[in-house]
């Protein structure tokens, strides 16, 4: 059983999640953070660049801008019909000054100066793509697939065979992909899922007309991107600070995770001044402070010097000073990096330091 702990900090929203006393997973949403995973934009199209095979698109009133790549767009023809990109150069599908529907696929948050060189950081363009998913809490709903699928995440082939076989059976289920959640999930519980999604589906198509870029909806925040990667676990408790949150929890609970809404569990502390008194309360500060460090103990004494660089993020593993065979060592550091890999997520605060 896992506990979620939902905290602020400076106006950025921590969410942590431990199984016994041990921590699992930090997701962050950074107060300055201009474009978040996952959101939805009205944008205008504003260079077509024949070298990468790719579009810009200005996304909003802010000048956030976005690089839109010829394979993941799509048409639909005067059939109806949905066809990908890449057969054809960018340029005879889009133009300058197009509007269109694109998804946030990375995010955006300012980096600060460079204390040594006095330098800004320069930073890439978001990555967009045409091809919208919605995500819930055992489903994604994709409006532009015809078909079903199985998360990449289930690996193994019965259970992906089975559940395929489910999705045959069930016709009020299109165009989703099942979450590793879905696998132990009763069929009523998904085809609920899927009516939800596909009606907010249609609620946002309302917002496809216009003439001024803009964020139509904003992408899954920290918690609900926890709801859905824990989702195949079982939660004990979700224990949150302030009411606000709270209440946004209660909300989105009651529509996909009924069943978590009793586990909601506001938490009052001793200092309500604390800055992420939650987490200090729950004696898991020491953890979270550790993500910072680019190195990590293991527990046999060797170590990991984790560095990311603009091209990958290497991983160095030593062995320490008491001459441990390689292999005992290796297997403790898969362990460790496959942990702080999670740790340090793509949506976390973390993989922009």
């Amino acid at each position: 059983m896992i506990d979620i702990l939902v905290d602020e900090l400076e106006g950025s929203l921590w969410v942590a999640t431990i199984q016994n006393n041990k921590l699992l997973g930090v997701e962050i949403d950074p107060a300055e953070e201009e474009v978040r995973w996952g959101s939805i934009y009205l944008g205008r199209v504003t260079r077509i660049d024949k070298s990468m095979d790719a579009a810009f698109i200005l996304l909003d009133e802010d000048g956030n801008t976005g690089i839109l790549h010829n394979a993941d767009t799509h048409i639909i023809d005067e059939l109806g019909q949905i066809k990908k990109g890449g057969s054809d150069a960018i340029g005879k599908t889009l133009s300058p000054g197009q509007m269109i529907v694109v998804q946030a696929k990375s995010g955006y948050l300012p980096r600060p100066y460079d204390d040594d060189l006095g330098l800004l950081h320069e930073d890439k363009n978001v990555k967009l793509s045409m091809d919208i998913t919605l995500p819930g809490r055992h489903l994604i709903h994709s409006p532009f697939m015809a078909e079903n699928r199985i998360s990449k995440r289930i690996h193994d082939t019965k259970q992906r065979k089975q559940l395929m076989q489910m999705l045959d059976n069930v016709q009020n289920i299109q165009g989703c992909i099942l979450r590793a959640s879905a696998a132990n999930t009763q069929t009523d519980v998904l085809i609920r899922e899927s009516k939800i999604l596909k009606e907010v589906w249609n609620q946002l198509q309302n917002f496809f007309k216009g003439t001024s870029p803009q964020l139509i909806m904003q992408g899954p925040d920290a918690l609900q991107r926890t709801l859905g990667d824990y989702a195949h676990e079982t939660i004990k408790t979700v224990e949150i600070v302030t009411m606000e949150q709270y209440q946004e929890v209660e909300e989105w609970c009651e529509i996909y995770a009924p069943d978590l809404v009793t586990k909601v569990t506001p938490v009052e502390l001793p200092d309500q001044e604390m800055d992420l008194g939650l987490f200090e309360y729950r004696d898991i500060l020491d953890s979270i402070e550790a993500l910072f460090h680019p190195y990590v103990i293991l527990a046999s004494g060797g170590n990991l010097i984790i560095q990311e660089t603009a091209a990958l993020c290497a991983v160095d593993v030593n062995r320490g000073a008491d001459n441990r065979p390689s292999l005992d060592v290796n297997l403790e550091a898969i362990k460790e990096i496959s942990r702080q890999i999670r740790l340090k997520s793509p949506h976390s605060v973390f993989s922009n330091l």
